[in-house]
Protein backbone atom coordinates (compact mmCIF):
# COMPACT_ATOMS: atom_id res chain seq x y z
CA UNK A 1 0.00 0.00 0.00
CA UNK A 2 1.15 3.34 -1.09
CA UNK A 3 1.35 6.25 1.40
CA UNK A 4 2.30 10.04 1.30
CA UNK A 5 2.03 12.85 3.15
CA UNK A 6 2.07 16.77 2.95
CA UNK A 7 3.36 19.93 4.70
CA UNK A 8 2.15 22.81 4.11
CA UNK A 9 2.07 24.85 6.77
CA UNK A 10 5.35 25.18 7.77
CA UNK A 11 6.09 28.98 6.21
CA UNK A 12 9.22 30.30 8.77
CA UNK A 13 12.22 28.87 10.37
CA UNK A 14 10.37 28.49 13.84
CA UNK A 15 7.43 26.60 12.33
CA UNK A 16 7.22 22.59 11.75
CA UNK A 17 4.36 20.22 11.13
CA UNK A 18 6.89 16.55 10.57
CA UNK A 19 9.07 15.04 12.84
CA UNK A 20 12.36 15.38 11.06
CA UNK A 21 12.85 11.42 11.43
CA UNK A 22 9.79 10.70 8.84
CA UNK A 23 12.10 13.03 6.36
CA UNK A 24 14.53 10.88 7.10
CA UNK A 25 12.18 7.75 6.29
CA UNK A 26 10.83 8.85 3.37
CA UNK A 27 11.14 10.32 -0.33
CA UNK A 28 11.19 13.84 -0.09
CA UNK A 29 9.63 16.21 -2.44
CA UNK A 30 9.98 19.89 -2.07
CA UNK A 31 8.03 22.75 -4.17
CA UNK A 32 11.67 24.55 -3.77
CA UNK A 33 14.62 23.11 -2.88
CA UNK A 34 16.15 26.35 -1.25
CA UNK A 35 13.18 27.80 -0.23
CA UNK A 36 12.41 24.48 1.94
CA UNK A 37 15.64 23.77 3.39
CA UNK A 38 15.65 27.80 4.32
CA UNK A 39 11.82 27.39 6.30
CA UNK A 40 10.55 24.55 5.64
CA UNK A 41 9.88 20.73 7.20
CA UNK A 42 12.57 20.03 5.15
CA UNK A 43 15.19 22.94 7.39
CA UNK A 44 14.31 21.09 10.30
CA UNK A 45 15.62 17.70 9.38
CA UNK A 46 18.50 19.56 8.00
CA UNK A 47 18.94 21.07 10.97
CA UNK A 48 18.55 17.96 13.01
CA UNK A 49 21.47 16.32 10.75
CA UNK A 50 18.81 13.35 9.42
CA UNK A 51 18.93 14.41 6.27
CA UNK A 52 21.30 16.58 3.79
CA UNK A 53 19.86 18.34 0.30
CA UNK A 54 21.29 15.54 -1.74
CA UNK A 55 18.97 12.99 -0.11
CA UNK A 56 15.69 15.19 -1.23
CA UNK A 57 14.38 13.38 -4.10
CA UNK A 58 13.62 16.47 -5.71
CA UNK A 59 11.48 19.35 -6.60
CA UNK A 60 7.89 19.07 -7.58
CA UNK A 61 8.52 20.44 -10.93
CA UNK A 62 11.14 17.52 -11.61
CA UNK A 63 8.57 15.08 -10.87
CA UNK A 64 5.72 16.47 -12.91
CA UNK A 65 7.76 17.05 -15.65
CA UNK A 66 9.51 13.19 -15.76
CA UNK A 67 12.99 14.60 -14.92
CA UNK A 68 12.61 12.50 -11.53
CA UNK A 69 10.72 9.48 -11.18
CA UNK A 70 7.51 9.27 -9.00
CA UNK A 71 6.40 6.06 -7.11
CA UNK A 72 9.08 3.43 -8.05
CA UNK A 73 6.92 0.86 -5.68
CA UNK A 74 3.83 0.30 -3.71
CA UNK A 75 5.51 1.05 -0.31
CA UNK A 76 7.65 4.08 -0.38
CA UNK A 77 6.72 6.67 1.71
CA UNK A 78 6.54 10.48 0.27
CA UNK A 79 6.91 13.78 1.43
CA UNK A 80 5.75 17.04 -0.27
CA UNK A 81 7.28 19.88 1.88
CA UNK A 82 5.45 22.48 0.08
CA UNK A 83 6.71 26.21 1.63
CA UNK A 84 4.14 27.56 -1.03
CA UNK A 85 5.15 29.80 -3.74
CA UNK A 86 3.58 32.58 -5.89
CA UNK A 87 2.41 30.37 -8.44
CA UNK A 88 0.53 28.09 -6.53
CA UNK A 89 -1.33 30.89 -4.89
CA UNK A 90 -2.59 32.35 -8.24
CA UNK A 91 -3.54 28.60 -9.37
CA UNK A 92 -5.33 27.96 -6.47
CA UNK A 93 -6.99 31.40 -7.01
CA UNK A 94 -7.73 30.75 -10.54
CA UNK A 95 -9.81 27.85 -9.57
CA UNK A 96 -11.70 28.97 -6.76
CA UNK A 97 -12.90 31.84 -8.76
CA UNK A 98 -13.85 29.36 -11.50
CA UNK A 99 -15.81 27.68 -9.45
CA UNK A 100 -17.55 30.17 -7.85
CA UNK A 101 -17.96 31.69 -10.96
CA UNK A 102 -19.69 28.61 -12.16
CA UNK A 103 -21.71 28.42 -9.38
CA UNK A 104 -22.95 32.12 -9.28
CA UNK A 105 -21.47 32.33 -5.49
CA UNK A 106 -19.46 35.44 -4.26
CA UNK A 107 -19.47 38.97 -4.95
CA UNK A 108 -17.87 40.54 -8.07
CA UNK A 109 -15.59 43.82 -6.99
CA UNK A 110 -14.89 46.47 -9.50
CA UNK A 111 -11.42 47.70 -8.80
CA UNK A 112 -11.22 50.63 -10.62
Amino acid sequence: MSAGTAGIGADNPRKSELAPELMAESKVVVDVLEQAATMGDLHHALEAGVVTRDDVHGELADVICGRVRARERDDEVFVFDSTGTALQDVAVASLVYQRASDRGAGVEIAFA
